[in-house]
């Protein structure tokens, strides 16, 4: 997993609340288990016209928001079904923060374990980034997870909060398995001393 430290890029605004996976990433695009190639589906539906051609009022395909790896929108951001390629799509079409007012628990959980930092700001704060993004897109945001603030050149400084277990992932780029793999010698000598006393195991 790659790690999270300081991420500065220009912000993507969708002003859209209750966005549910099947929105992230709709059901037909569930039969791969490669977390890669899901990114040209996200938000598929919202994104794309009948015929595949991009839709020009979607944010994230306006020349001004192409590149973005921050995405700001509204509450309850990936509620619906508990698909975990929706953070797989979103990180595979390059997005590594959403910033919104509220996550479903699902989605919010999911993100971390992928690689994505989901920020929950109070309504108003997020209103102010969301109202910059959409004046001045060329504007980049920082976001310092260390620091764990958000700010935007001199006009808006804002501070978050995470899970103190879930920010040392990030930072140092451990899903599951890697946090795991960092006990590996202690691993390696309980299985030893395990073989030597239960050997008709092995």
């Amino acid at each position: 997993m790659e790690k999270f430290t300081v991420l500065k890029s220009i912000a993507a605004p969708l002003r859209m609340i209750n966005i549910d996976t099947d929105i992230i990433i709709p059901k037909q695009f569930l039969k791969t288990i490669k977390r890669t190639g899901l990114g040209i589906h996200a938000f598929h539906d919202i994104r794309y016209n009948e015929d595949g051609s991009e839709k020009a009022d979607f944010p994230l395909n306006k020349p001004e928001y192409k590149g973005a790896s921050i995405l700001i929108t509204g509450e309850n951001f990936g509620c619906g079904s508990s698909r975990e390629h929706a953070p797989w799509a979103i990180l595979d079409m390059g997005i590594r923060c959403v910033i919104a007012p509220s996550f479903a628990d699902i989605f919010y959980n999911n993100s971390f374990k992928n690689g994505i930092l989901p920020i929950a700001l109070p309504a108003d704060q997020v209103e102010a980034l969301m109202a910059e993004a959409e004046n001045d897109p060329d504007g980049l945001i920082e976001v310092d997870l260390e620091k764990q603030t958000i700010t935007r050149g001199n006009k808006i400084s804002f501070s978050f909060e995470v899970d103190a277990s879930r920010k040392f992932s990030l930072l140092h780029g451990l899903d599951d398995i890697g946090l795991t793999l960092q006990k590996k010698a202690h691993i390696a000598e309980f299985e030893k001393g395990d073989k030597e006393k239960r050997s008709w195991l092995y």
